[in-house]
């Protein structure tokens, strides 16, 4: 009578294992093993290169290198329109600002 009890209760548990399948990843990620990744130190060194020849004229009065300036490039794609911004639904848009936020803005903050 055990061995009906156990092949009974082994059924179902074989059905489960039989109905997951292997992981099958749905993000790939590009291969960058062999890009050579630069130290801190020369990181540094090119950046500090690329600062000085951007500002060249004005290369005695250097802005400290805790924020260098870097020219923005525009971000790959189509660009935002009016009327992409529009078919956004409700939840995704930007909500309104009221007056009392704006002028909290204006003015630059609490009193």
């Amino acid at each position: 009578m055990g061995s009906k009890v156990s092949s009974k209760m082994a059924a179902p548990a074989a059905r489960v294992i039989q109905a997951v399948r292997p992981h099958a990843p749905l993000i790939k990620f590009p291969n960058r093993q062999g890009i050579p990744r630069p130290s801190v130190p020369d990181a540094l060194k090119t950046l500090a290169v690329n600062l000085l020849q951007h500002n060249e004229p004005s290369a005695a009065a250097l802005p400290p290198l805790s924020r260098p300036h870097v020219p923005l490039s525009p971000v790959p794609g189509t660009p935002d329109t009016l009327a992409s911004v529009q078919l956004l639904p409700a939840r995704y848009r930007r909500r309104p600002l009221t007056a009392d936020e704006m002028e909290y803005i204006q003015r630059g903050g609490p009193e």
